[in-house]
């Protein structure tokens, strides 16, 4: 990470419970288990980078009344072996430093060799009473079901596009910005789920911004994203089966150096919530409070054609997003994929 992105993630890291946005689901269990005196000694927290997992392992750690020296963090990427394991379950014997307990944060947990997380299980199995695990990972399903099985496991959101603004806002009043409306939802989107990208990217706008005023214009200056005018161009295209159209604003979009992953991740976006409207009228007031009354008009007009976005066009899009990232000419890739799906479209 660079020092531009972590100014800001270090500076608004919550230090406890009531600052952490959009987990409150686990928030309410953990606080629940500490004021009744009820704390399990290993937890597992899975979930997508930046969703704050190790963040409320630290709160957590204070929560249960663990000082600086008792909160001991292990990377297991850098740290996987049985050897490295062994070494923790030394340390676990030693009583806490001047703390009623002790708290092992266990990063990337699933990064440990077979061997090591054999040895590891003996020790969740039976640890001192004065010991707590939090083992965090990003990928679940590499974790040992054994090692599972004997841990209470919480899954993190990704945060939703509401939460990232609200986030958003708070920061940039804090800080004595202001920022156009469409400013939070280009953020956000930008963001891809994580607190800490999403923070990233608004380190880079007011690094970037002359003045106190955020400004649409200087995020696409800035990051390479597409404007709102590129990805309707786009979509009308798509809806069209207009291939000269979509060359054209495709092309232009490239001469922008625009991303192309971050044009296939906007146009994912907007098709989604195109689908979400269309078959999940319960949600119709959920996606007005993400994007907006007048944004959800202008979709809703897609989604009434049934035949133009359908499931096979977002999976087609996503699919792009991976064959871009290996295309040694990421915008042929990119315009082969939209012109099949347009083929298909048309032969419909």
């Amino acid at each position: 990470m660079s020092e531009t992105q972590t100014v800001l993630y270090r500076k608004y890291r919550p230090k406890n419970f009531d600052e952490v946005f959009g987990q409150e689901h686990i928030v309410k269990v953990l606080k629940g288990s500490i004021e009744q005196n009820n704390i399990g000694h290993a937890y597992i927290f899975s979930g997508t980078r930046g969703t704050g997992k190790t963040t409320m392992a630290r709160i957590f750690g204070k929560a249960i009344g663990c000082s600086d020296n008792d909160i001991i963090e292990i990377d297991a990427a850098s740290n996987r072996g049985i050897d490295d394991i062994r070494a923790l379950r030394e340390s676990v014997a030693s009583l806490p430093f001047d703390s009623d307990k002790k708290l092992y944060i266990i990063d990337e947990v699933h990064m440990l060799t077979k061997e090591a997380f054999n040895a590891l299980l003996k020790t969740l199995e039976e640890p001192p009473e004065y010991v707590v695990f939090i083992l965090a990972t990003t990928e679940l399903h590499k974790v040992l079901p054994t090692i599972v099985s004997r841990c209470q496991l919480f899954n993190f959101k990704s945060p939703s596009t509401v939460v990232l603004k609200n986030m958003l806002k708070s920061i940039i009043e804090q800080e004595g910005y202001t920022a156009e409306p469409d400013v939070l939802s280009l953020i956000a989107s930008l963001g891809k789920g994580s607190f800490r990208d999403t923070q990233g990217v608004l380190q880079k706008i007011m690094s970037y911004s002359d003045d106190t005023h955020l400004s649409v214009e200087e995020v696409h200056s800035v990051v390479a994203a597409p404007d709102t005018a590129h990805i309707s161009s786009i979509l009308q295209a798509l809806h069209d089966c207009d291939t000269d159209s979509l060359l054209k604003t495709l092309h232009e979009c490239e001469e922008h150096n625009i991303g192309p992953h971050v044009l296939v991740h906007m146009v994912a976006r907007e098709v989604r919530c195109i689908l979400k409207i269309r078959y999940a009228s319960s949600q119709h007031k959920a996606i007005i409070n993400e994007i907006g009354e007048e944004h959800f008009n202008h979709l809703k007009t897609y989604s009434d054609t049934k035949n133009i976005f359908s499931a096979d066009t977002l999976l087609a899009i996503i699919e792009s997003y991976r064959t871009v990232g290996h295309a040694f000419i990421p915008y042929a890739a990119l315009e082969l994929a939209f012109l099949k799906i347009i083929a298909n479209n048309s032969s419909q």
